[in-house]
């Protein structure tokens, strides 16, 4: 490097020798800080000339500040990162399946009652079913109007004689699976208070114009909701 010639009075950059006004901060030639700064930035600038023999600037504090940041993040980071996971595999390795007693269970006795086989008499004989009623016919079965007796009943239907005795018969069958009580067929050109001309489909057979209202809302809850009551007579 050629270093220009100065004058006698001006002032020389101590590291190149190049000359410099007397206020100028920085070296033209070579950079060299001429004027260090004032408080601690100044401190930090002689120290790294005289250590170093250059100086690049005010620059590098900030960039050196920054990475020291960094860096103190960054070890933060993987140290709480480190301890998280220590304490994660304590609380496992405190848990752990219930304790279970070895032991069995104490198992609860029972003492029953002793039975005396000497005074004990015949064994008894089960009761006899009661016998059976025209109440208890098996589901479909038909009952046939008391000879002779007049009473009360509950019509569920009048089918004229044109349409056929079978069918009269069928729909009482299956109002006695229904379960309506005393169910039967009456020819009603047979009986004085009935048109003649008919097959009547009848349920039970009643003393009072009550007890075959009764039957007839029971009838109805089941489903014939067309029946009335009718006394029979002769």
């Amino acid at each position: 490097m050629n270093t220009p010639a100065r004058p006698p009075d001006q002032a020389a950059c101590p590291r190149c020798g190049a000359p410099h006004d007397p206020g100028q901060e920085y070296c033209l030639e070579c950079g060299y800080r001429l004027r260090p700064a004032g408080g601690i930035i100044g401190r930090l600038a002689a120290a790294w000339q005289s250590r170093f023999g250059w100086y690049p600037g005010d620059w590098i504090w900030r960039v050196l500040l920054g990475f020291v940041i960094a860096v103190a993040g960054a070890t933060a980071a993987i140290v709480l990162a480190d301890a998280g996971a220590e304490n994660k595999t304590l609380v496992a390795t405190q848990g752990g399946p219930p304790h279970t007693p070895t032991t069995a269970p104490e198992t609860a006795t029972v003492t029953l009652p002793s039975v005396s086989t000497s005074s004990a008499g015949p064994p008894s004989t089960p009761a006899a079913p009661p016998p059976a009623t025209t109440t208890n016919r098996a589901p479909g079965a038909l009952t046939a109007w008391p000879a002779g007796r007049s009473g009360f009943t509950v019509v569920l239907e009048s089918l004229p004689a044109s349409t056929g005795r079978s069918l009269a018969f069928a729909r009482a069958r299956a109002a006695s699976r229904a379960g309506l009580p005393q169910v039967g067929v009456l020819d009603s050109s047979r009986y004085s208070s009935l048109h003649p001309g008919y097959y009547v489909v009848f349920s039970g057979v009643y003393s009072s114009r009550g007890q075959a209202e009764t039957a007839r809302a029971a009838a109805a809850e089941k489903g014939f909701r067309l029946a009335y009551s009718r006394e029979i007579t002769r």
